[in-house]
């Protein structure tokens, strides 16, 4: 395969791991709260993921388990944070590194496990075209997924009733509550569902683009999840950009390896966190856009009596 056709593919299947989860993350923020957990819930959902499929055998049962595994962990952090009223940074750490801890603890077991044989994929049997297809055709289906989750969220957030409700529980719950909307249940619902998702990319994680458990194998990617919804300022279009570009620069570093450039490994390793550093350094610098984009209420708790 063409080296740089390679490199695209291979681009395309670390984004959309970002994309996923990043996605997850903004309809959380969307609705003015924010989840510091997704590493946590990333490794338990790969976890999870993982064991359903080396059990059953079953792709669907992988994607499912890993979905429910972050749902689960996020709803946890919804009641925590949403009616405890607890500290939503804090409350997301300690799920993060409570994530990290049990996978770990849980995923001993599956170290050395094998999943089934993995299918291969050719769509609409586009994969045969020359250099194109097996850069762009030949890609697990929640590849082109993320692409239809990323338009089906600027649908919803932009043309529904419901998309409305939610970004107006994130700009200004007391105005919400006043005009009688559960703002709770629906912060609620916002947490759940980026958890799944977020569990969603976890299992894409450990079942397609590995495919394999090893303890801490998400390696700063809930992070980078988090990064990119500043970076795309708010904005599912510019979260799917992000998350490509970035899985580009991660990929970059194996491509420089293979191709003999004398550079000391663990600065090519860093690659991906240094430019996640030099972005955020970069968007800080207008903090006027950026209060502009962002949802007013992000991060600040809700108390229906006041």
């Amino acid at each position: 395969m063409n080296t740089y056709a390679l490199l695209l593919a291979a681009t395309l299947d670390a984004g959309t791991v970002l994309a996923i989860a990043a996605l997850g993350l903004l309809v959380n923020e969307k609705a003015g709260i924010v989840n510091l957990g997704a590493e946590g819930m990333m490794l338990c959902a790969a976890l999870a993921g993982f064991a359903a499929v080396a059990h059953t055998g079953s792709d669907w049962a992988g994607f499912a388990a890993g979905m429910a595994a972050g749902a689960l962990l996020a709803a946890a952090f919804g009641v925590l944070v949403i009616w405890l009223n607890t500290n939503q940074y804090a409350t997301g750490l300690a799920l993060s590194l409570f994530g990290a801890g049990f996978s770990a603890f849980a995923g001993i077991g599956y170290v050395q496990a094998k999943l089934p044989q993995r299918p291969r994929f050719n769509a609409l049997g586009l994969g045969d075209i020359p250099v194109i297809g097996p850069a762009l055709f030949r890609h697990h289906p929640l590849v082109y997924g993320a692409v239809l989750l990323a338009l089906g969220l600027i649908w919803f957030l932009y043309r529904t009733r419901a998309g409305l409700v939610l970004r107006a529980v994130g700009e200004s719950p007391q105005s919400a509550h006043a005009l009688g909307y559960p703002v709770r249940r629906i912060r609620l619902a916002a947490v759940v569902s980026g958890g799944a998702l977020c569990g969603l990319a976890g299992a894409y994680l450990s079942l397609i683009y590995t495919p394999l458990w090893v303890e801490g194998m998400v390696a700063g990617k809930g992070w980078i999840a988090l990064a990119l919804t500043t970076f795309a300022t708010w904005r599912p279009a510019r979260v799917l950009l992000g998350a490509y570009l970035f899985g580009g620069v991660t990929m970059l570093q194996f491509h420089l390896q293979g191709q003999g450039v004398q550079a000391p490994s663990q600065f090519l390793t860093m690659l991906p966190y240094l430019a996640t550093i030099v972005v955020l350094a970069l968007i800080s610098r207008n903090p006027a856009w950026v209060r502009a984009n962002m949802p007013a209420s992000l991060g600040k708790p809700f108390y229906p009596g006041s």
